[in-house]
């Protein structure tokens, strides 16, 4: 497994993440699975929000597998997120809710901190004041050791620094050879032919790349936003052709080549698989084993449907 040093941040931290939106779906003996097997083949980073499943139940699960795993606390690193509170239709950075949802997600993990917070997705009616309450709060209580955002443009994040001390250290993006935006918008500048020219997400790559930022690439094997996973399907058919013919040179899934395409990217991100089948995890794995070369790379960006200006 790749691992990165996550600047201010965890140290050692796998490259691929254990995504667990999925879990409330399983028992707890076979959530223990998905765990031990991510673990076993290097994962050592599992994320979680407090709106995955119904009240928490992913977190909950989580919390009452990993005692089956035979892992230790400080074996892994534990993420989470909050903002996100579908039940009132809203999302809400409020100090009282930001502390709130730490407390109920320490609970329903069952452990006594959170390696990691993430802020997810913006409130736009958040005060930048508020949340360094909050934040200073729950550092010196001990119960969350590192803090960063999701979904955020570099504004937003400079907004939150106003007042913010500690380091926001991630940006949790999504990000996957279709959903390339994050990528595109440098290649195409100027050109008005081609919406790829559009400026998106106000440059949060290079951003977080000059401010030691690490991205984390949500669904990486997704097209649109939620509309399912181009591997095998026939809508891709130039994709899959290259991606399986790098599978077949490197004895991988195509699976595992498009999470190798993020990870051979030089900003040193990470990338969140979603998996719940334990065979599945294992192939995904195996992309921390590829290296791609520059020309790999860009043949694959050309095979997703972009093209040189």
């Amino acid at each position: 497994m790749k691992n990165i040093n996550i600047v201010n941040g965890p140290q050692n931290a796998s490259a691929i993440i254990q995504g667990c939106m999925r879990m409330p779906a399983l028992s707890k003996e076979d959530a223990a699975k998905v765990i031990r097997t991510a673990y076993d083949n290097g994962v050592n980073f599992y994320d979680h929000a407090t709106c995955y499943g119904a009240n928490g139940a992913a977190e909950t699960r989580f919390g009452e597998a990993f005692p089956l795993t035979g892992l230790k606390r400080e074996d892994v690193f534990i993420q989470s997120k909050c903002g996100l509170c579908f039940d009132r239709n809203e999302f809400d950075w409020t100090k009282e809710n930001i502390l709130s949802s730490v407390d109920d997600s320490l609970k329903r993990l069952d452990i006594e901190y959170l390696d990691t917070l993430l802020l997810h997705r913006p409130d736009v009616l958040f005060d930048p004041e508020e949340v360094a309450e909050a934040f200073d709060e729950l550092e010196k209580a001990g119960k969350v050791r590192f803090f960063g955002v999701s979904n955020l443009v570099p504004m937003q994040i400079e907004l939150l620094k106003k007042n913010v001390k500690q380091p926001l250290v991630i940006n949790q993006v999504q990000l996957s050879l279709e959903q390339s935006q994050l990528i595109d918008q440098a290649l195409y500048m100027n050109n008005k032919t081609t919406e790829f020219s559009i400026n998106r997400d106000g440059n949060a790559l290079d951003y977080c790349r000059l401010k030691d930022i690490t991205i984390q690439a949500w669904s990486p094997l997704q097209y649109g936003m939620f509309s399912g996973t181009f591997i095998d399907n026939p809508d891709f058919p130039e994709l899959n052709r290259a991606l399986g013919e790098l599978a077949e040179r490197e004895g991988v899934t195509k699976a595992a080549i498009a999470i190798a395409w993020i990870l051979r990217h030089p900003a040193k991100m990470q990338a969140i698989i979603g998996t719940m089948n334990p065979d599945h995890i294992k192939s995904a794995c195996d992309a921390a084993k590829v290296n791609l070369s520059h020309h790999d790379w860009y043949a694959l960006y050309l095979a997703a449907g972009k093209y040189l200006p």
